[in-house]
């Protein structure tokens, strides 16, 4: 295979569902927590993933944000565990075995290239969530984590805050996007397991329009 070109992180492509125009996209970028445990994700597929975050914004461009990808299927037993699910779903412990995520990408801020990391994380994630959902998979921001749990799991060097968690697979739910009522923001599962998310409408969100 060729060098990649000067400047270039990674020289490989996501494959791509049917175009979808921005709006489509983010509406599609939902929360997955329940997938395809057969469907694995390559590391290749997370470092193309990982390089849509490299290419993201960054406070005064320190880019201090580092990754760890994990796809070895004993890893991923191991980090699960380190991880919450759903906190509005009191009664749902996680997805069962058969449908935990297949790989996960673990954010972490570099504290000897910055002691802050601002908002570079959501940043990078949504980056990443956006592509996973164009390459025809989808995933979950996880920010409730074990941390020492997991720093000892993956054996992350102390220089490294842990910031985020993704989990990252072929989801197998449906998520509906739902007007709130009563102010309830709460997301909730009917009885065939679809999910619902409720979302303030735009004239809510917008002040004095």
């Amino acid at each position: 295979m060729a060098a990649p070109a000067r400047g270039c992180f990674f020289s490989l492509s996501l494959p791509k569902i049917p175009t979808m125009n921005l709006h489509e996209l983010i509406e599609k970028t939902r929360t997955y927590r329940r997938f395809d445990g057969q469907h694995n994700v390559t590391p290749d597929t997370l470092a193309s993933l990982v390089d849509l975050a490299r290419l993201s914004a960054s406070g005064a461009n320190r880019q201090p944000l580092k990754y760890i990808l994990v796809t070895d299927p004993a890893q991923r037993e191991a980090v699960y565990p380190c991880l919450a699910w759903a906190g509005y779903l009191i009664t749902w412990e996680g997805p069962e075995p058969a449908e935990r995520p297949t790989s996960y990408i673990v954010i972490l801020g570099d504290k000897e290239i910055s002691e802050s990391f601002g908002v570079d994380h959501g940043i990078a994630a949504q980056s990443i969530m956006l592509g996973a959902t164009e390459a025809g998979l989808g995933g979950c921001i996880i920010a409730s984590i074990k941390k020492e749990r997991l720093r000892t799991t993956l054996d992350i060097p102390k220089q490294y805050e842990i910031l985020l968690v993704l989990a990252i697979g072929k989801p197998v739910e449906q998520v509906l996007i739902e007007p709130i009522s009563n102010n309830d923001v709460k997301y909730w599962r009917d009885e065939k397991s679809v999910h619902h998310v409720p979302k303030r409408t735009l004239d809510e969100i917008i002040i004095g329009r």
